[in-house]
């Protein structure tokens, strides 16, 4: 293991950073627990000469508990569950994927 792997483990298995949650690929079945670290940044938006501030949601999980998250899969964190709604994207050591997602109602 390298030295950013066990950086990036302990930082999952914070509980000040990292919640439980159950992945569902495609949304269906009993799914596969893992931890997550959940990002709720402002992305700023133009329209035109306008811009606006829209909240999202960002969903980190490590690679070594999911290995292909993709659009239309399911994460639930306690009672919410948050639909993957783009292509994931793997950050450059290949550890972390950061799947961007939406709460449903």
């Amino acid at each position: 293991m390298s030295i950013f792997a066990a950086a990036i483990d302990a930082l999952f298995a914070d509980p000040h950073l990292a919640e439980a949650a159950l992945w569902r690929a495609g949304g269906l079945g009993s799914g596969v627990h893992v931890q997550v670290i959940r990002k709720m940044p402002d992305e700023i938006v133009s329209f035109g000469s306008s811009r606006a501030i829209l909240p999202t949601v960002i969903i980190a999980m490590r690679g070594s508990e999911v290995a292909a998250p993709a659009s239309g899969d399911t994460v639930q964190v306690g009672a919410t569950v948050f639909d993957i709604i783009a292509q994931p994207r793997r950050d450059s050591l290949g550890l972390v994927w950061e799947c961007e997602a939406s709460a449903r109602d």
